[in-house]
């Protein structure tokens, strides 16, 4: 075994201790899954980055009101729907 593999193989258990230990030799061939990001998710990431957005302006424009539940509705409901539907 030469240095870079021994380097690499020391980083990986401290960084990641409770991973097995992947060799030169091993493929991704077991995570062959796509991912599942289609377009409801996309649609639901991109009204809650404009939740977010429309909110922290109207936040620099002094709204006490509407600011904070455009912020709540794009942090709290949209962006996490985007992530786990």
């Amino acid at each position: 075994m030469n240095a870079e593999a021994m380097g690499r193989r020391l980083i990986h258990s401290v960084i990641e201790p409770s991973l097995p230990v992947m060799n030169d030799s091993t493929t991704d061939s077991q995570d062959t899954r796509p991912l599942r990001f289609g377009p409801r998710n996309a649609i639901l990431a991109v009204l809650g980055v404009g939740c977010l957005a429309g909110g922290y302006a109207l936040l620099s424009g002094g709204s006490i009101t509407a600011a904070p539940l455009l912020l709540v509705l794009g942090y709290v409901v949209l962006l996490p729907l985007a992530i786990l539907l």
